[in-house]
């Protein structure tokens, strides 16, 4: 395998599902015979059992052989809006540090879809397919409060060495929430644009 082989099964494994034009956008931007390029990797990829194909959509869908992510999974489209959220803040600068679903404390602790560091500053990230409930909203606000007053981010490893910050939390989707005075910063917009024309 070639580095961009390797950095397409990095991100099938990051992001768990990727579309053959979201691979072109991250792996084969400025090739002149970009589409077909891209195929002709991926074919080989599948191939050689690196690389499986879900091809019952309207563009296929590739991840990695060993996933265990059903191709019928209801989450293949969250999975796709985040891989997307991504590529449009990469439109701005490339993210320091993109982990999706990442692991945050305890069980029933908070579960952002991303948690990544984006011009030098942290975000816990929720990506809004549907619209929360009011009560669904204020248990997701709740427990991030309560991973605020529990302090244990201050001791993270991608904390600055000059002092703790706690993560933005940015939540991205059509529907404004009542945050109320919530002690940490929270974010709203309908797109990475959107944030910029607001600021």
């Amino acid at each position: 395998m070639n580095a961009r082989d390797r950095a397409i099964l990095a991100d099938l494994r990051n992001f768990r599902a990727l579309t053959r034009t979201q691979i072109i956008t991250l792996h084969f931007g400025g090739l002149k015979n970009a589409v077909a390029s891209c195929n002709h990797v991926l074919l080989r990829l599948r191939r050689q059992g690196r690389v499986k194909a879900v091809t019952d959509r309207q563009e296929y869908v590739y991840m990695a052989a060993d996933t265990q992510i059903k191709p019928d999974s209801t989450k293949l489209p969250h999975f796709l809006r985040i891989a997307d959220f991504y590529i449009d803040c990469a439109k701005y600068e490339d993210p320091a540090l993109f982990t999706v679903e990442p692991r945050v404390g305890a069980k029933g602790s908070v579960e952002p879809d991303v948690f990544m560091i984006w011009k030098n500053a942290p975000f816990y990230v929720e990506i809004q397919r549907t619209q929360y409930s009011a009560r669904v909203f204020s248990d997701k606000l709740a427990r991030y409060e309560r991973h605020y007053n529990g302090g244990d981010w201050r001791n993270y490893e991608w904390q600055p060495a000059d002092g703790a910050l706690f993560p933005h939390v940015w939540i991205v989707g059509a529907t404004q929430y009542d945050v109320g005075g919530t002690p940490f910063n929270v974010l709203q917009s309908r797109s990475v644009g959107e944030l910029f024309a607001l600021t």
